[in-house]
């Protein structure tokens, strides 16, 4: 599954990458073509984004990856009560 999701992700930013700069260095496109470019870019961010952040989280919870470096529940309430002192 994690392949599937690697392959989805390059794709999402080669169409993030592609679509974006069709949209911004184009001269000759109709105002419908620029706004299907657009969201055609946007959508491939927001894909790439999705499918890396999965990637991550796979790789972390294979053990492939060292996990985030995050605070515990209590850690974070004592540093809150800590920060304004």
């Amino acid at each position: 599954m994690t392949k599937l999701i690697a392959i989805l992700n390059v794709i999402a930013w080669a169409g993030f990458w592609a679509f974006g700069y069709i949209a911004l260095t184009s001269d000759d496109l109709t105002d419908s073509q620029l706004t299907i470019a657009a969201i055609l870019a946007f959508a491939g961010l927001v894909t790439g984004v999705m499918a890396y952040m999965k990637l991550v989280r796979a790789s972390e919870a294979s053990g492939y990856a060292k996990g985030s470096s995050q605070l515990n529940t209590a850690a974070r309430d004592r540093a809150q009560e800590e920060w304004g002192k």
